[in-house]
């Protein structure tokens, strides 16, 4: 119980992360947006996150504030080259989690539910070691076999 406590502990007093869960997310779906549709609009945005309209201009001239994009009101917006790094490390991340957790016989509408929670709080370092065995383990198909027979027991 001590070693959990002094665990907790330890991780609220590392250093707080400027990039929020909630930034992460509207990065990702604006590069989704424009990767689908050449553009990203208010409307489509709050669409997707199931926000309103107003939390999502605020988020866009909070984001364009830190250099993630650029916005012109009534012209749309543009991913800086700091906003897709991050928007691409998170959808690297959301596949890795996905494999990870189809790998353990997740079906895959709740992997993507799940990963979407999980990927904004796994450090870098995890997720590296996390894909280095999702990779071992993909290659050797009768290892991957006798793991989804257990789990399915």
């Amino acid at each position: 119980m001590k070693n959990r406590l002094e665990s907790i502990k330890r991780a609220h007093k590392e250093k707080q992360r400027v990039m929020t869960s909630k930034m992460e997310d509207y990065l990702e779906v604006i590069l989704e947006l424009i990767e689908d549709k050449g553009y990203a609009t208010v409307v489509d945005i709050s669409s997707h996150l199931n926000v309103s309209a107003a939390s999502v201009t605020n988020m866009v001239k909070r984001l364009r504030d830190q250099g993630y994009l650029e916005y012109e009101r009534y012209r749309g917006l543009r991913l800086t080259e700091k906003g897709k790094s991050v928007a691409e490390s998170i959808r690297e991340r959301h596949g890795i989690l996905i494999k990870f957790l189809t790998l353990l016989c997740v079906d895959e509408d709740r992997a993507n539910k799940e990963a979407e929670g999980l990927e904004h709080y796994l450090e870098s370092s995890t997720l590296i070691k996390l894909e280095k065995f999702i990779k071992l383990i993909e290659t050797r198909p009768e290892l991957v076999k006798e793991i989804k027979d257990v789990i399915n027991k």
